[in-house]
This record gives structure tokens, sequence and C-alpha cells, in this order.
């Protein structure tokens, strides 16, 4: 009797998934913490998204120059790496376990090169571009982080029988949750953008000349889309909330610790939330209460929230 082998892919699959399980844990701990209150479904989908996005921020973020790739080839790389992602996701395999645990991820969530187009675009850009004007700013928070919100959202809404993208409120929420990240990292990393990659993101800042009333102003800029973000967390599947909640909590807590700390100060020190803080922050999500209000509400209240 012939005996069938047992098939391979699955096996390729869990590794692919485990690989990037690993990425998210090794590279960051506010969304490896917020992804295990999801379903394993979903958080294998997020892992898988936040995976990729990372091994193409490497790619323009130092480990590719330090591993003595000059500018044409990291661009060459980069380009590779697109190419294998749109083709992994058309025919379903990479020899690449990031890449093919994305593509799992965006076959069965339902979403194609609209978004990664932009993605890489904006990851070109940082090759390219050290400084912005508004028009090319927005591009950039767009590809480099909104879509990520959108692919996020695919993953939490794809077995909820909910019209992702036709839901305006959901999709602007993903949004300004995505842009809120991105641009919270940006003043956290002031100093290593401009000393060490030679970048300046915000139009029109100077990091040599940052003073309070451009700090404030920033502040408040991510502060509007972290309060967009906040309107759309109860209306996602119940699975999603509790981890975005705690997502949205988190990167509530930096940009209050931004907001707290002198502009002289934000320019040479990266803020963080102390993980004491943070297991703080889960008990109380995971407790269906509601992290303690802003001190930027606080402050806009005249001290009553």
């Amino acid at each position: 009797m012939t005996q069938t082998a047992p098939p391979r892919l699955p096996l390729y699959d869990a590794t692919a998934e485990a690989a990037s399980g690993v990425v998210i844990q090794r590279y960051s701990t506010s969304f490896g913490l917020a992804s295990r209150l999801l379903t394993k479904d979903t958080r294998e989908h997020i892992r898988n998204v936040y995976a990729l996005v990372r091994v193409a921020d490497e790619v323009v973020d130092g480990p590719a120059t330090e591993a003595g790739l000059d500018h044409d080839l990291a661009r060459e790389v980069l380009d590779e790496l697109e190419a294998d992602t749109e083709r992994a996701m058309r025919l379903g395999f990479s020899v690449n376990p990031v890449v093919h645990a994305f593509a799992r991820t965006a076959r069965t969530t339902g979403f194609g090169a609209e978004l990664t187009k932009p993605f890489f675009a904006s990851m070109r850009m940082d090759l390219e571009q050290t400084e912005h004007d508004q028009e090319s700013f927005d591009r950039y928070v767009y590809g480099s982080a909104e879509v990520v919100g959108l692919m996020c959202l695919r993953a939490f809404v794809h077995r909820a029988g909910r019209p992702t993208f036709d839901d305006a409120v959901l999709v602007d929420g993903a949004r300004a949750l995505g842009a809120a990240f991105q641009k919270v990292n940006f003043l956290r990393d002031l100093h290593a953008d401009f000393e060490v990659l030679g970048r300046s993101y915000f139009p029109g800042v100077d990091v040599r000349t940052f003073d309070e009333a451009t700090k404030d102003r920033l502040v408040a800029d991510v502060q509007a889309d972290l309060d967009r973000a906040a309107l759309t967390v109860p209306l996602l599947p119940v699975d999603a909330r509790k981890a975005v909640g705690l997502a949205h909590a988190l990167f509530q807590e930096l940009n209050d610790r931004i907001a707290a700390c002198p502009a002289d100060r934000l320019v040479t020190t990266r803020v963080r939330v102390p993980n004491p803080v943070k297991a703080q922050l889960a008990a109380r999500v995971l407790a269906g209460r509601a992290p303690l209000p802003s001190r930027a509400a606080h402050h806009r209240s005249g001290g009553r929230a």
C-alpha cells in the first residue's frame, strides 16, 4: 500500500506565523502587549502585518546600512521586498517567511496592493527625502501608518460581517489611530531621527530651535487624532475592542508624557512608558474600565476632567 505524504504547506504556514511572532516580540513591547488581548486568529494577522512593516523599516532605518548596503542597494532591496510581497499576495507563497505570513493575512482578510503600494512608497521616501512640506508629510504618514491601520482594520472585521471599507467611521478611526502612533513616534525620536538618520519629519520644525510652543502644537495635533480614534473603538468587533483600547491607552500615555516633558529635554531624551504603568493600563482595560483621562483633556477642561 502506498502511503500519501502529509501536506507540507501547513507546516510552512505555521513556521512563517511563528517568525512574525518573534519580530513583534523582539521589537515592540507595546504592540506585543496589546496583541495578546486578541483572539488567536486575529492576533496572528496583526503580527503578520507588523512583521512586514518592521522588516521594511529595517531596510531604510539603519541595519541595511550597517550591513554595508549603500543607498542604491538599499533601494534595490526594498524594491525586491515589495515585488516579493505583491507576488506572494497573488500566488499565496514566498520563500521569505515574513512575506509569506503577511500574504496569507492579505489574502484572508481581503486587502492587496491598494494598501501595500502607498506603504512601500513611504519607505522609499525615507531613502530619498530628509525634510517634508505639508503635502509630502501627509502622504508619508498615510503610506507609512494610516494604511497599516487599515490593514489591521481588515484583520479585525473580516469575520464580523461588516462592510469594512464602506464604513467611513471605522476607516476614519483606523487612519487616525495609525497617524497618531506615527506622529508620537516622530516626537519621541526627534533627536535620533535628526542626529543619526538626518531626517526632520514635521514640516517647518527644526530640532535645533525646538521650543515649547512647537511641542504644544504637535502634541495637540496628535491628541486630535487620538480623540478621533477613540470614538471608533466601541464600534469594533468585541474581540478587538480591548486590544485596540489598550494600544490607544499606551499611546495616549506617551503623548501625555511628551506634553509634560520640557521641549529642550525632549530633543535629547526618548520618552517611554515604564513597564509598571503599562501593566496598570492593561489591568484597567481588562477590567472594562476606561483609562484615566489624558492630561491634555484635563488641561482643556480647566482641571475638571
